[in-house]
């Protein structure tokens, strides 16, 4: 049975400024540091890591893919990906959180007013956490004065638990997309802690409860007109991330469990160049979105989103085929309860289960067979 959360009412310092990519990576590595620690922990008795995204917001670096023009740091998609996958590693679920986090930022860029953006981003500065949720049957959206009243439920997502700003994606009658903006603290809205995923124990993911909450029409921004939005192309992006994460956090135990004299070496090799794949696959995926984030014609915006898709399914798949190896090659040295290393593969499957793998494939084919593979990466500078 879920519980309400009361957490929206912690309070945390302001965050500091990263300043540069190096900064930032350093950063990331020493909370991944910590994140480590505990994780383990942390999945079996499913102790949620309030206090350490909470240190995640005050180290600033949730903050970083605020754009420049509101005093956030230029940073590379690629850079911002390896991040992911840095904290990932350490603790997949806190990896998960910043996904959605990264991902919102980048759908209010590109989606909302001026005004919007400027308070939103200064909150982002400041620390506060972001997530993204869709809604689920019979909510409903009624126009009330200078905005609209929204009742209803929004789906589990990762990241709601934790978040102070919550964004949701629908249509507003006839049929026009928009996102909404709500604050944690907005009456009327309730977070409901009913997450009971075998993976991902702590990642977050939650049920929304709209109890009539009124949105002024200042806090809705219309969705894009792209069918191919950077914000969905880079949430592709950090959901490989987070998968390449885990696979590193597999092959690392593996490395520390196995016997490497009675092993075949080919066998460990196999897996370690699929994750180097995985991740040359999320640096390529990275600089065509920056590509298309500076040049946002379709063109580009479209080779961005399938080179993220490609990234988000072979990092899946790799995250599993680490996971696996563990066992395959660790043996019974792998299979104590308290180790708790089938936490890999049970993280790697229910993240896969959120890439909805065959639309991604259907879409990519029915785009590709009007193009040469040829062409693809040449297109997005044309004008």
């Amino acid at each position: 049975m879920g519980t309400v959360s009361q957490f929206q009412d912690r309070l945390r310092p302001p965050a500091r400024r990263i300043e540069n990519e190096e900064e930032a990576i350093s950063t990331a590595r020493n909370l991944a540091d910590t994140f480590r620690q505990q994780a383990s922990e942390r999945d079996i008795n499913r102790i949620l890591p309030f206090a350490d995204l909470d240190a995640l917001s005050v180290s600033g670096l949730t903050a970083i893919s605020v754009p420049p023009e509101h005093e956030g740091l230029d940073l590379p998609n690629a850079l911002l990906a390896e991040i992911v996958a840095i904290i990932a590693e350490a603790d997949a679920s806190i990896g998960e959180t910043l996904e959605n986090h990264f991902s919102v930022l980048e759908t209010l860029r590109t989606q909302a007013a001026e005004d919007l953006k400027a308070s939103l981003f200064a909150r982002a500065l400041l620390g506060d956490r972001f997530a993204g949720a869709a809604v689920a049957d019979g909510t409903e959206l009624s126009a009330e004065g200078p905005g609209y009243r929204l009742s209803g439920r929004l789906r589990q997502a990762p990241g709601i638990l934790y978040a102070d700003w919550i964004t949701v994606a629908l249509a507003l009658p006839p049929s026009r997309l928009v996102t909404l903006y709500l604050s944690r603290n907005d009456e009327g809205v309730q977070v409901v802690d009913d997450w009971d995923g075998f993976g991902q124990r702590t990642n977050g993911s939650a049920t929304t409860i709209a109890g009539a909450v009124h949105v002024n029409v200042d806090a809705i921004a219309p969705a894009p007109s792209s069918g191919y939005p950077t914000g969905i192309s880079l949430g592709l992006l950090l959901k490989a991330g987070v998968s390449l994460g885990i696979a590193r956090a597999a092959w690392a135990d593996l490395k520390t469990t196995i016997d490497e004299r009675t092993v075949n070496a080919s066998r460990l090799g196999e897996h370690a160049v699929g994750i180097e794949i995985a991740a040359a696959a999320l640096e390529r995926a990275g600089r065509k979105l920056d590509i298309a984030q500076v040049n946002p014609v379709e063109a580009a915006m479209a080779d961005a989103y399938f080179s993220a898709s490609a990234a988000a399914i072979t990092a899946g798949e790799t995250a599993l085929s680490a996971a696996n190896a563990l066992f395959e090659l660790a043996g019974e040295a792998s299979t104590g309860i308290g180790l708790n290393l089938d936490r890999h593969w049970r993280n790697a499957r229910i993240h896969a289960l959120s890439l909805p793998r065959d639309g991604l494939l259907h879409r990519a084919g029915d785009y590709m067979s009007k193009r040469n593979l040829h062409d693809l990466g040449t297109a997005p500078y044309s004008p």
